[in-house]
């Protein structure tokens, strides 16, 4: 299982750099008032992304504390887009 864990490892922290681009984006869209915009980074980040993290640290079976760390930034970047 070497290389299988050397792929998700890669995967991992692959998945934390898209996830980081999106939050700056939404920042973006924040500053520039688009709101649709940054909803939809918003629904990215949450359905997606950070379960596919959730699914390879779980595989790893690595105690990771980046994934709440990220659904706590995304819950303060959804309250200054209003959104619940």
């Amino acid at each position: 299982m070497g290389k299988r864990a050397k792929r998700v490892e890669k995967g991992i922290e692959s998945l934390k750099e898209e996830i980081d681009r999106h939050f700056l984006k939404i920042e973006e869209d924040i500053t520039e008032n688009r709101i649709d915009r940054g909803r939809y980074h918003i629904k990215e980040i949450d359905k997606s992304l950070l379960k596919a993290l959730e699914i390879k640290l779980e595989i790893l079976g690595i105690k990771d504390n980046s994934i709440s760390e990220y659904r706590n930034r995304l819950s303060i970047l959804k309250k200054k887009l209003n959104i619940t």
